[in-house]
């Protein structure tokens, strides 16, 4: 076990958008912090990979641009968010939403053309995905504070401080120190991953484990082509099907870079594990075809995310769970020798936006309130 390689007045533990956000508040309050991320990047369940973009000659690569996490905002009533994406000098457009829909009912049939309708409040998307947020929080922020590869396993109490201890993906052990920790990891997998001693009144490790993890559940299927060739044909690029493998698609086309449809697959996180990933590729990419014609199943690229499988974002409990917005449980011991030392500032902890950006933002603010009070 290695010697304590940092020491914090606070230590975040989660490098996704509400831990950034919270040493962003931090840094501007003077409270000295460094973050613990276990992945190898910042963005917790935001991931927007590369964007290939063809031309008639050659294909050259984008940095950023396609959501396999979050996608949308809603500017209109989430006004912090807008707030900050306005600060952050990014630019954002609204999610393309004009044509027909496409539904799939029943296999007997061939897909319906049905008049498609507009989101109200109309949802927006950001040039260069939901990652330029990422980016951009980051981008204000001291980098040699932010530790990735660090997944905390234990959090104990010694001599009135608290003792975190990660491990790295080679098992090695450090040991980071602070005075107080927000948790910016999904309620439940707080309850379910992380060792607290003392231990956690068990009421509230029960409250924990109950709310879904927003995202965890879920798979997503991208798909690039060199141009939305649906819009062509009248169509919005949203469709549903009781068929499946996918159930919901959008357009998900960059402004001024290659086009895209995107789906979540329909089918349980345990129905996923019994398919090999080529499989699933070549079943949405037929899937496509079927509902939009031959061109949509040759895309340029393809990308897949099958969140249920990633140990920093869900538990096994997840594979059983629907995703849903549930009312946040307490985000911090009342009693006991965690109280006033931890704060959960994930997500699911926001009252007003629980698994929204928007709640990241939220949670965030509400714990560093907290422990800059304390």
């Amino acid at each position: 076990m290695k010697a304590s390689a940092a020491s914090a007045e606070c230590v975040i533990v989660g490098g996704g958008v509400s831990g950034l956000y919270a040493a962003r508040l931090l840094t501007k309050l003077g409270i000295d912090w460094c973050l613990l991320e276990g992945r190898k990047t910042a963005g917790g369940r935001i991931l927007s990979p590369a964007a290939p973009q063809a031309t008639a000659s050659h294909r050259s690569v984008r940095r950023g641009g396609f959501d396999l996490g979050p996608s949308w905002y809603w500017p209109e009533y989430q006004s912090d968010l807008a707030r900050l994406v306005e600060h952050l000098r990014l630019e954002a457009f609204p999610q393309f939403e004009l044509g027909d829909m496409v539904v799939e009912r029943a296999a007997a049939g061939s897909p319906s053309r049905l008049p498609g309708y507009r989101s109200v409040p109309q949802s927006w998307r950001l040039a260069g995905g939901m990652g330029a947020l990422v980016e951009g929080l980051r981008g204000g922020l001291d980098a040699e504070r932010i530790h990735f590869g660090q997944v905390v396993r234990r959090l104990e109490i010694h001599a009135g401080q608290i003792l975190l201890i990660a491990r790295d993906e080679r098992g090695e052990t450090t040991l980071w120190q602070g005075n107080k920790v927000l948790l910016a990891l999904p309620p439940r997998l707080a309850a379910q991953s992380l060792v607290f001693e003392p231990a956690l009144a068990e009421p509230l490790l029960s409250d924990w484990s109950a709310v879904p993890t927003w995202m965890a559940p879920q798979a997503k299927y991208l798909a690039v082509y060199e141009k939305p060739f649906w819009r062509e044909q009248g169509l919005s690029g949203e469709a549903r099907s009781a068929l499946g493998p996918l159930q919901e698609i959008h357009d998900a086309s960059l402004p001024d870079g290659p086009a895209a449809l995107f789906g979540f697959l329909g089918m349980s996180a345990r129905d996923r594990r019994r398919w090999p990933e080529s499989d699933l590729l070549d079943a949405c990419r037929e899937h496509l075809g079927r509902l939009f014609g031959a061109p949509a199943a040759a895309p340029l690229a393809q990308f897949y995310k099958d969140w249920a499988m990633d140990p920093l974002t869900a538990t096994a409990t997840d594979a059983d769970t629907i995703a849903d917005h549930v009312p946040a449980p307490s985000a911090a011991p009342d009693v006991g020798p965690w109280a006033g030392r931890i704060q959960g500032i994930a997500s699911e902890w926001a009252k007003e936006y629980p698994g929204y950006i928007a709640g990241a933002l939220e949670s965030a603010t509400v714990g560093v309130r907290s422990i800059s009070r304390s």
